[in-house]
């Protein structure tokens, strides 16, 4: 499903315009990236949780010519499934 199926998804669902929907959809989006890059967690009871994990500097090699290049640290959005999300994807 891409962002416009979603959206389609959302205007059925919640019985809005698709207009409203995409709003509705880039809001939550917004709120999510906002949320993380202030250094906060984004915590959806049953479905998951979104947060940032830092990543330390480390040394790798190009593959092409094999030389040692510094890979700098940096944050990284990671994603953590709730049991509510888990037990749907199971569920037959």
């Amino acid at each position: 499903m891409n962002k416009n199926e979603l959206i389609s998804a959302v205007a059925e669902k919640a019985d809005l315009t698709k207009a409203q929907a995409g709003e509705a959809v880039d809001a939550l989006f917004d709120i999510i990236s906002d949320t993380l890059k202030s250094g906060d967690e984004v915590r959806i009871i049953g479905f998951g949780n979104f947060s940032v994990t830092e990543r330390a500097a480390t040394e790798g090699r190009n593959p092409r010519t094999g030389d040692t290049i510094q890979i700098p640290a940096s944050k990284t959005p990671k994603f953590k499934a709730g049991k509510g999300l888990k037990d749907a994807v199971n569920s037959k």
